[in-house]
C-alpha cells in the first residue's frame, strides 16, 4: 500500500450522503480511501457493513472508520463510562464487517487528574476491550487519536505507550491536532518527521507502512484545538507534514477533516504526488 489520500465522510460532491454513494464517488474522483464517519453515533445495520465492505473491495477504496464523539473512557459516572465503552465496542465490530484497515476516536479526558493515573486507568480498560474483541473474532486495529486540547488524553507519547503495550491498539496521527496542542510550536518538516522516527522506533517498521493519518487546517487558542479550517486558511505547514511522510515512506492512510474534507484531500493529493 502507499499513502492513500482521502475524505472524512462521504465526499461533498457524491449525488447522496449514502455511504455506499460515498465510496463510488471516492473512486470516480482519483481518491483512494474514505473515513466512514458514525461521529454523531453508530446506527449502521450489519447488512450494510456487510455490502459497504463488498463494494469498497470491488473498486479497490480503502476505509477507515472515526467513532462517536461522546466516548470518554475516563467517565467519573458508571452510566457514561459503561455507553463509552459500548460505542467503543460498537465502532470496531462494525469497522470490522465493513472491512475498515483501522478505526479510531477521542479515547479520554483527563478529568483534572494526573496523566500517569489516566494512563494506568485506560491501559486496563482497552486491555479488557481488546481482549473481548480478540475472544470474538474482531480483528481490526484500534488507532487512538492524538488529540488537539490539553484537557484530553491522547499525546504521541501516550499513544504510543499504549500501542507497545496492547497489541491491537495503534496510533491515529492527526498532524493538525499535533500543532493545536503544541500552540502552534509543532510545525516544521524536522518536527514532523522526529514523530515519525518516534512511531519507527517504538512500533518498528511495520507502523509506518500500516499508518493512519488525520490532515486539516486548524485553530487553536491557549488551551489547544477550538476548530478546523481549510488547509491554506490555517498556519499549519502542510507541505512540510507532506514531505516529511513521502521522504521517510510512510504508507497507508490519509485522512483530510476540512469543512470540506473532498477539496483538501484533492489538493492533499496534488501537492504530495508533486513532491
Amino acid at each position: 500500500m502507499t499513502l492513500l489520500i482521502g475524505t472524512a465522510g462521504v465526499p461533498s460532491s457524491s449525488r447522496g450522503r449514502d455511504t455506499l454513494l460515498g465510496i463510488e464517488r471516492i473512486k470516480a474522483i482519483g481518491l483512494g480511501a474514505m473515513e466512514v464517519e458514525w461521529v454523531r453515533g453508530l446506527r449502521m445495520s450489519d447488512e450494510l457493513a456487510s455490502k459497504v465492505n463488498k463494494l469498497a473491495k470491488h473498486l479497490d477504496v480503502k476505509l477507515t472508520g472515526h467513532g462517536p464523539y461522546w466516548i470518554n473512557l475516563n467517565a467519573s459516572e458508571k452510566e457514561k463510562f459503561e455507553q463509552s465503552k459500548q460505542r467503543v465496542l460498537k465502532t470496531a465490530r462494525t469497522g470490522f464487517k465493513c472491512g475498515c484497515t483501522s478505526v479510531t476516536f477521542h479515547t479520554a479526558y483527563y478529568m483534572k487528574q494526573e496523566p500517569k493515573v489516566v494512563y494506568e486507568k485506560l491501559k486496563k480498560i482497552l486491555k479488557d476491550i481488546c481482549k473481548t474483541l480478540e475472544n470474538e473474532g474482531t480483528k481490526v486495529k484500534i488507532s487512538l487519536e492524538t488529540t488537539g486540547k490539553e484537557s484530553q488524553f491522547g499525546t504521541v507519547n501516550e499513544i504510543l505507550s499504549l500501542s507497545q503495550e496492547i497489541d491491537m491498539i495503534g496510533i491515529c496521527v492527526d498532524f493538525a491536532h499535533v500543532f493545536a496542542r503544541s500552540i502552534g510550536k509543532i510545525n516544521s518538516y524536522d518536527q514532523f518527521r522526529e514523530i515519525l522516527v518516534k512511531i519507527e522506533n517504538k512500533l518498528g517498521k511495520k507502523a509506518i507502512k500500516n499508518m493512519h493519518i488525520h490532515l486539516s487546517g486548524i485553530e487553536y487558542g491557549n488551551t489547544g484545538e477550538r476548530n478546523h479550517l481549510f488547509l491554506e486558511q490555517s498556519k499549519l505547514n502542510y507541505k512540510d507534514v507532506l514531505r516529511a511522510l513521502k521522504d521517510f515512506k510512510a504508507e497507508g492512510i490519509l485522512i483530510t477533516e476540512s469543512p470540506d474534507p473532498q477539496a483538501d484531500a484533492l489538493l492533499v493529493q496534488r501537492v504530495y504526488r508533486s513532491l
